[in-house]
């Protein structure tokens, strides 16, 4: 089979690997969708000749298939797979991570932050940019009949990722939050937000990526390139500040116009990856007794969730894709999803 593999510099190959047979405990599943995640840039943009970790590699002294938004149908089950995790045919997405299976953590779903150490898939394991791919039964979450492949691929990251943090803050109707970053992290986090009945502010420098959240439900648009975040939020809130505000950008000035727009006695939670900011801890925390809370993905059980939000209430969360590719693509995709300009793109096996 073929895999895309990320060589360094803004470059990638798509590369020959032996199609995968699974062990004991483990299935492989059939790719049908492979999201493109804004996490994967940061081993996209990897200089060349840099670290194994940087590049992907890990510790397997290898190239590595990069794509860490699996959804496909299992296609071969190994010895002592229960029929109840996978059968031939399942539709399933996958929680890209692999741990010890027995510390709190992992069984807890929350296998990312396993005390024994992480695989995560497409960064130090193989990943779903690719034909197949092999892991273990128990990373399996079933995808709704209801729900696309696409869907599936977007709800096993970005969109996932989005649902847990607002999960994490637990937004209701009645609150206003401010969502700084339209990218699909952002976005998805405005079409979830609204669809659960609060008041969403999206805020962006992208005027494309402001209309894209206008479309996906938002009350009220910011530019924050041309206008102070905070006193524009306030100015939407009689003055108060937004009960929540939602960090997607991974961005210093995002993650500050986060904190400064809360309101006294409200919660700001960090999403985006990477980066640092400077607090003023005083006038920006304590005295307004702001909660600051982070929220990395999900667990299995938050993912499978996501997932029954998304088919009860009919969210068209395809909608986020505004490019979709094939494998043989997938330099063109990565060019254009380096710029930070688009929607979502996906990697499509098949229609679907």
């Amino acid at each position: 089979m073929r895999g895309v593999v990320f060589t360094g510099g803004r470059e990638l190959e798509l590369r020959e690997f032996p199609d995968p047979s699974p062990d004991a405990g483990e299935v492989v599943v059939e790719i049908k969708a492979s999201g493109i995640c804004g996490s994967d840039l940061m081993t996209y943009r990897a200089p060349k000749g840099g670290t194994s970790a940087t590049l992907g590699l890990g510790g397997r002294g290898g190239p590595v298939i990069a794509g860490h938004e699996p959804c496909g149908v299992v296609a071969a089950i190994g010895p002592g797979v229960d029929a109840r995790e996978a059968h031939l045919g399942k539709r399933v997405m996958v929680h890209h991570y692999r741990g010890c299976g027995v510390c709190p953590q992992c069984r807890t779903g929350w296998t990312q932050m396993c005390d024994a150490g992480t695989t995560v898939y497409g960064v130090t394991g193989h990943g779903a940019h690719a034909t197949y791919m092999k892991v273990p039964a128990s990373t399996l979450v079933p995808l709704p009949d209801a729900l696309s492949f696409a869907t599936g691929a977007a709800i096993s990251c970005g969109t996932g990722t989005a649902y847990g943090a607002l999960r994490r803050v637990n937004l209701s109707g009645n609150d206003t939050i401010a969502i700084f970053g339209q990218g699909p992290v952002g976005l998805s986090a405005t079409q979830l937000a609204h669809a659960m009945g609060a008041r969403v502010i999206a805020l962006d420098p992208s005027p494309e990526r402001l209309a894209r959240a206008k479309a996906f439900g938002a009350d009220a648009l910011v530019d924050p390139g041309t206008n102070d975040p905070a006193a524009a939020v306030r100015d939407l809130t009689t003055g108060r500040g937004a009960d929540i505000t939602l960090d997607c950008s991974g961005k210093a000035e995002g993650r500050s116009g986060a904190i400064r727009s809360a309101r006294k006695w409200g919660t700001c939670c960090f999403v985006g990856e990477s980066g640092s900011v400077t607090i003023e801890v005083s006038p920006e925390i304590l005295r307004k007794q702001l909660t600051i809370v982070g929220s990395w993905t999900f667990s299995t059980v938050g993912q499978a969730e996501c997932a029954r939000f998304i088919a009860e209430r009919g969210i068209e969360v395809d909608a986020l894709f505004t490019h979709r590719w094939s494998l043989d693509q997938a330099a063109e995709a990565y060019r254009l999803f380096d710029t930070q300009t688009t929607g979502k793109g996906v990697f499509l096996m098949e229609p679907g």
